[in-house]
């Protein structure tokens, strides 16, 4: 079940902040639940969920790990059928939980030219740093979700439905209030919005 949404370009600090106040707020019911983040392969975004959310599985976005093998595949093979094979043949191993030996096989590639090297090695430390978060298999017997897409698909339709209609132009300020209120709607904390704005209101005035 996708229990929160929220939907901002963000750097660190802020990020950390957003999810901070998340749990605070107890928005989400961690005893309720299984936990999962699905993310990608960004090392700060894990920080803050394993500062915050330690009992959260973990998980790789398949569909990054997709691209970085494409990267691999076009940069060694060219625009050929044998990149396509090898990219899907690599794919299913990693849908099969078998990163062990994805990272074997990237380490026998003997690459042609430095960008093959370099993409190769990129997607090598890519994989091996988050080797924990690509149990795959485990993942899909368990019920958890492999990448970001459900979440994706919902965030079109709270944000980019309202957001995006023909003709619309929003400075970035309202744009991000916009968002905020279409979140709060549903996630089902409307009420404690305007009651935080209230507040604030009140200091302001005072």
């Amino acid at each position: 079940m996708h229990v929160l949404s929220w939907h901002q370009v963000q750097n660190e600090a802020q990020l950390g902040e957003a999810l901070k106040q998340v749990k605070e707020a107890g928005l989400i019911p961690a005893e309720q639940v299984r936990l999962c983040v699905v993310c990608a392969g960004a090392e700060w975004i894990w920080k803050h969920v394993q500062a915050l959310f330690p009992q959260a599985r973990q998980v790789l976005d398949y569909s990054h790990c997709a691209q970085y093998l494409h990267r691999v595949a076009k940069a060694h093979y060219g625009p050929s059928v044998q990149a396509l094979e090898w990219v899907e043949a690599t794919m299913t191993r990693l849908y099969l939980g078998k990163v062990g030996q994805v990272l074997g096989g990237l380490k026998r590639m003997q690459a042609q030219s430095d960008e093959a090297a370099n993409a190769i090695a990129n997607c090598w430390d890519y994989l091996d740093e988050h080797r924990g978060r690509t149990a795959y298999q485990k993942l899909r017997r368990g019920g958890y979700p492999l990448g970001s897409g459900g979440i994706e698909s919902s965030n079109k339709f709270i944000c980019h439905v309202r957001l995006k209609r023909s003709g619309a132009w929003w400075y970035e300020a309202n744009s991000q209030h916009m968002l905020a209120l279409r979140c709060a709607k549903d996630n089902g904390t409307l009420d404690q919005m305007f009651v935080h704005y209230q507040q604030q209101l009140r200091e302001t005035s005072e």
